[in-house]
Parts: structure tokens; C-alpha cells; sequence
């Protein structure tokens, strides 16, 4: 059957997985949308002709049909357009439970053709006008229970366009994962994953990648699909609806994790500007959170064939080494020098590839790079105790002024010359990298490491230490002051990574979440606070409220907005991780499981009523966040797997 216009298509899968389709009419005069596409186009006069008839047929035509076909699936909520191939809106929900919040799919940004549309059940046909039905569609897409299948044919009457997905990020940050060429485009097979949602295993016949693009910090990402080619006729596309997390015995069936499995994928985002893992798919690439990604890469298993995720590592390690600017390293902008925690964090990234992979080709190119950071991270020690130090004094008072940003990702706040958070990641990263050194049969690095990473532990816990509230301060100045805002994931860091000595750490633990119950924070649902209470404004960076500045001298007013004291399940993992490592069950599985829920809902993606993003909250909820997904909150996941070894131990 044929028609210049496409009516709405219901299709529903019944338990053996069959078709059933439900068909709705509906008259229309003037078509509102026929102009969709064309905005900001200066079209040629032959094209605006070609419309015009196309317009006014079917204007005429009484029993004109609205200009989608939905398709839903337990899987797969798709609405299939009618003026142009490709979908206006899609969702996908990798756990079969129809949880499809619908990403907005905005029209290709170029002259649409007339299309005539055909429909076989679950299929739609796309040929140009007047070309007979028995002719090959330049392009078909069905939808089935778990897959959807796009097929695009060439002739030289009706050569097929791109198919093109553009996706609305304020509802979901859509990202294409895999392995980036020369021109930017992304080598299939790869992965389309809709973050909160599910994703899609995208594989091809006859054709090798797919276009990738969008406007740095702009609100659309742009997919494109080449269609078939005088001298590749036919190509074929299919995406396969898949799960992938880590196996965690019995959380298929248990609710209380389909957080964890559909957003397993979510701290993976390509930047389409930089080719690099980043903190969304149109934002920022940052060095001090690569260790991040790499952690979970490490856990993730194969993602599409030979595909990784380890294999995004390695590419984005590559690019830092080619000579990509990211932020947190000297030049950037905001940097005058490697920010405290960027080479640890390259580093620990760097150790989690080579240990996953097994890839000592590569170490053993790239390990003169890997030297140069250490060295220059190990010289940084200008009192010679062990200690890295960044090179402002994080005196209080001294950001009146600054040259630079403060030492590390919590770039707000006054972190300065010996940081507590940094130089754990760095204790971390002289282990992993002696281990690297000895692989690649550098023996005297290895011991030189070796006994770094000893020097610094040696120092640690009496350097950050703080009598005065019997927990870890956060940054000890130049001018020897301990800076204490009760930061509960510097401790959590500590702790798991073996700086505080076993009878000491329970009574860390005790002290913070007594203090977390004197000032009165309970919804963990929001993740939690990076600092328990108010950052003095002398020791504050960013002295405008709007970041968590205010006007007060104790900052009571800036308290939690944005990295004073704000809602975020940034960095929550290493306090889940330190209970989980002290065998506490219960304490952290009262954090984590709020937080798993919020996870299912897609509480940290998108923005509120305010306009703000919910990658910070305040302690009531209200947003406060500016990214609208910052892939940090989805590092917590990992501490799923830390309780189920906290579990095993408890056996």
C-alpha cells in the first residue's frame, strides 16, 4: 500500500514475539510540519517547487495520516517518521520493562526529498516519488522485539540520503562508543548507548563507520548512517538491544539494581570534539578523571566483538600523548601546571590497560611517556617527606588572587601544596606503575617506585591527620595549616587504599557519619555532600553564589550549592567503598541502595524546574548543576561490586 503520508503504527510483540498492529487515521488539512527540516535553509527554487507540489497533494488528501508510526516493544519505543527516513523519537530499555522516557529526534539538517512511504507490519519503505513499489526502497526500517534493522539500496533514480539520528541531550546524553578515525567518524562495530535507558550493539554489512558530530557544548548530537552508493549498493545495519555490566550473582532478578545494569555503560561518554572519554558527549575532556573511567572499564566486559572498553582508554591515553590539551594539565586555561591529581590519574588509567589488556606493545612504546609524568610527579616533593605538592601554597586567603586553579578536581575549593586526595591517588599510582616498570623489564624503576609509594604512605596519615576532629583534613598549606571540612571521600580514599591503619579507620568512619547525623543529611537518595560542613570563604575559589560562595565569612550562605557542601553521587563511591572494605554491610548498603533507585529513575541526568542540571543538588533537591549529565556521578556503580566482595568475606 502506498501513500505520500504515513499514518500513526502501533506495534505490539505478544509473548511468542509476533506483530500486532493497531491503525489509526487521522484527517488533516494543511500539514503544520511540512516545513520541518528546511528552517534556516536557503533552498534552491527547484526544491522549494518540488515541496510546494508535494504540499498541496496532500493538503488535498481527506484521509491524510499523521506523520509518524509508533512501534513498541518491551525493548524499543520508536517513532518512525514519515517525512524523511529515520525516527523523530526513540527510546530503548535494555532490561525489557518498557522504561522509555522519549529522546527527542530532530529533523536532518539538510533538503528533504519527497518520500513516499510503504508499510509491511513492522516495516517502513522509503522511495522517492513516482518510484514504483516493486523497485528496491532506498531506505527500510523494521523494528523487531530486541533490534531494529535499517537497510538502504541504491539506484540511480532514487539515490538514498544519510539517515541521520539527532539526538536531544536535555533528555538524554545519547553517545556513540568505539574507536574514532582520521575524519572523526567512529569504526563499527560500536555501541549506541541512550544513558539511563539501555543500549544498542551496532554492527553493518558493507559499510565500516559511522559519522559523529555535534556543536561543542550544544544541546544535539548528530549520528549519521551513510546510505548505499553506486559502488556499495546495498548496505545493511543492525542494532541489537543488549545489557552490559558486570555479572553480579542474582541482581537480574532483584529490582533493587536496574539501576546498576541499565547505567553500567553511563560514565562512557565520547566527546565528539575531543575523540576522547570526557564528561559528556558535547562537553569537556578532563585528565584527573580518566583513572575513573578506566576503573570501570576495567570491569566492563566486551562491548561489541573485539571492541573494549579498555580500547577507549587506550585511545583516549593516546591522544593526551599525541598532544591533546585536557583540562587539568598546563596550558588549558584554568592550569598553570599538571593539576595534583592529573598524573596519578593518567597513570592509574594507564596501568588499568595494560593489566586488562595485556598489551605490552604498547607499554613498551609509550613507557618513556609514562616515566616523564612519574618523574616529574616525584619531583614535585619540595620537602622531601614523601608527599607530591602542587605548586600554590592552598594558604587560606591566597585565592583573593590566584594564578591558578586549586590542585584538583574539586577545583572550587582552595585544595592546595600538600593535598590529601591527590597524593592517595598518587600512592595508588606508584604501585600500579612499579608493577609497569618491572613488565617492561625497567628493574631499577621498579624499586625506585616501589619505595616512593613507601616514602609517601610512611607520611601520609600523620601529615593529613586531624587531632581536632579525629578525621583526615583535606589539604595541609604551605604555611603548615590543616584545611578540615569534614570531606568525606578524602577519608574514603584513604581508607580504601590502605593509608589509614586498620584500627584507626573504624573510628574515622564512626566520627563522619555521627557528623553527617548531627548536620542532619539523610537523603541519600541525592548521593552525598563532598564536605559535611560550610568551606570558609577564605578557603573557597570560586567566590560567587551561584558556585557556593557566599557572602558570610564561615560561607554558611554558599553551603550546599555546587562543591560546597552540595548533593552528588560524585565521588560517593570511595566513602561506599571504605565501608564496604571495613566490612560495614549495612552502613553502606544505607547509602547505596537510595542510590541505586535514584539511578533507575535517571535522577542524575537532565535538568530541573530551575533549569539547573542534577549533577548537584542541595540537601532539599533543588538542582544546582550546570552540566546536564557529568559522568563522575556513575563511578559509584563500582562500589556494587565491593560489596559483593564484602559479602563473600562475610561468608
Amino acid at each position: 500500500m502506498h501513500n505520500a503520508r504515513y499514518g500513526l503504527c502501533l506495534v505490539n510483540f505478544g509473548p511468542t514475539g509476533s506483530p500486532v498492529m493497531f491503525w489509526k487515521r487521522k484527517k488533516m488539512g494543511m500539514q503544520k510540519h511540512k516545513w520541518r527540516g528546511f528552517r534556516n535553509w536557503a533552498l534552491s527554487a527547484i526544491v522549494l517547487a518540488i515541496q510546494a507540489v508535494a504540499v498541496a497533494a496532500r493538503a488535498q488528501d481527506t484521509n491524510a495520516l499523521d506523520d509518524s508510526a509508533r512501534v513498541t516493544t518491551e525493548y524499543i519505543d520508536a517513532k518512525i517518521s514519515l517525512d524523511y527516513p529515520g525516527f523523530e523519537g526513540l527510546s530503548v530499555d535494555s532490561l525489557g520493562k518498557k522504561h522509555f522516557p522519549m529522546v527527542v529526534i530532530d529533523p536532518p539538517k539538510y533538503p528533504l526529498r519527497p518520500t513516499q512511504d510503504e508499510r509491511h507490519d513492522s516495516r517502513v519503505e522509503y522511495r522517492g516519488a513516482g518510484i514504483s513499489g516493486s523497485k528496491p526502497a532506498r531506505w527500510t526500517i523494521e523494528i523487531k522485539k530486541k533490534e531494529i534493522l535499517l537497510v538502504s539500496h541504491w539506484s540511480a533514480d532514487d539515490p538514498p540520503e544519510p539517515l541521520v539520528l539527532r539526538a536531544d541531550t536535555d533528555i538524554s546524553h545519547v553517545t556513540l562508543l568505539g574507536l574514532v578515525g582520521t575524519n572523526g567518524s567512529v569504526q563499527l562495530p560500536a555501541i549506541l548507548h541512550f544513558p539511563d535507558q539501555g543500549t544498542f550493539r551496532i554492527s553493518a554489512e558493507h559499510q565500516k563507520s559511522l559519522g559523529y558530530t555535534s556543536k561543542y557544548a550544544s544541546r544535539v548530537v548528530q549520528i549519521t548512517f551513510p546510505g548505499a552508493t553506486r559502488y556499495n549498493p546495498t548496505v545493511k545495519y543492525r542494532w541489537e538491544v543488549v545489557s552490559i555490566h558486570p555479572a553480579v550473582k542474582g541482581i537480574d532478578s532483584d529490582a533493587r539494581f536496574d539501576g546498576f545494569r541499565r547505567d553500567w555503560l553511563n560514565i562512557f561518554q565520547l566527546t565528539t570534539r575531543w575523540h576522547t572519554l570526557g564528561n559528556n558527549v558535547t562537553g569537556e575532556t578532563c585528565a584527573f578523571c580518566y583513572y575513573e573511567y578506566a576503573d570501570i572499564a576495567a570491569q566492563t566486559p566486551s562491548l561489541a566483538g573485539r571492541l573494549t572498553a579498555l580500547d577507549m582508554i587506550r585511545q583516549t591515553l593516546d591522544r593526551i600523548i599525541a598532544g591533546t590539551n585536557a583540562y587539568g594539565m598546563p596550558g588549558n586555561g584554568a592550569f598553570h601546571e599538571f593539576a595534583a591529581d592529573t598524573a596519578p590519574s593518567l597513570l592509574i588509567a594507564a596501568e588499568d590497560y595494560v593489566e586488562g589488556s595485556k598489551d605490552n606493545q604498547w607499554l613498551a612504546a609509550n613507557y618513556g611517556r609514562l616515566k616523564s609524568w612519574t618523574d616529574n610527579m616525584l619531583a614535585t616533593d619540595h620537602e622531601g617527606n614523601g608527599l607530591i605538592d602542587y605548586g600554590l601554597s592552598g594558604n587560606s586567603y591566597s585565592w583573593l588572587h590566584p594564578k591558578s586553579r586549586p590542585s584538583n578536581w574539586w577545583d572550587t575549593i582552595g585544595f592546595g601544596h600538600e593535598d590529601a586526595y591527590a597524593n592517595a591517588l598518587a600512592y595508588r599510582a606508584l604501585g600500579g606503575m612499579a608493577k609497569l616498570a618491572g613488565q617492561a623489564g625497567h628493574a631499577d624503576d621498579e624499586i625506585r617506585y616501589r619505595a616512593a609509594a613507601e616514602k609517601l604512605k610512611a607520611s601520609y596519615f600523620k601529615t593529613f591527620y586531624d587531632p581536632a576532629t579525629g578525621v583526615l583534613a583535606g589539604w595541609r598549606s604551605a604555611d603548615g595549616q590543616l584545611h578540615d571540612y569534614y570531606f568525606l571521600w578524602v577519608n574514603g580514599i584513604a581508607i580504601h587504599y590502605g593509608l589509614v591503619p586498620r584500627d584507626r579507620a573504624n573510628d574515622i568512619m564512626d566520627r563522619l557519619l555521627a557528623k553527617m547525623k548531627e548536620v542532619g543529611y539523610t537523603n541519600f537518595d541525592l548521593g552525598l555532600p563532598g564536605n559535611l560542613v560550610p568551606v570558609a570563604r577564605k578557603d573557597y575559589f570560586a567566590l560567587e553564589l551561584r558556585w557556593g560562595g557566599g557572602t558570610n565569612a564561615d560561607n554558611s550562605d554558599g553551603f550546599q550549592i555546587y562543591e560546597n557542601g552540595g548533593a552528588t553521587a560524585c565521588f560517593s563511591y570511595f566513602t561506599l567503598a571504605a565501608l564496604y572494605d571495613l566490612g560495614r554491610i549495612d552502613d553502606g548498603d544505607r547509602i547505596l541502595f537510595p542510590m541505586l533507585e535514584s539511578y533507575a529513575r535517571g535522577d542524575f541526568q537532565g535538568f530541573g524546574a530551575n533549569q539547573r542540571s542534577k549533577d548537584w543538588k542541595m540537601w532539599d533537591g533543588t538542582c544546582k548543576g550546570y552540566e546536564g549529565l557529568l559522568t563522575d556521578n556513575y563511578y559509584a556503580l563500582l562500589a556494587v561490586l565491593d560489596r559483593e566482595e564484602a559479602l563473600k568475606s562475610k561468608k
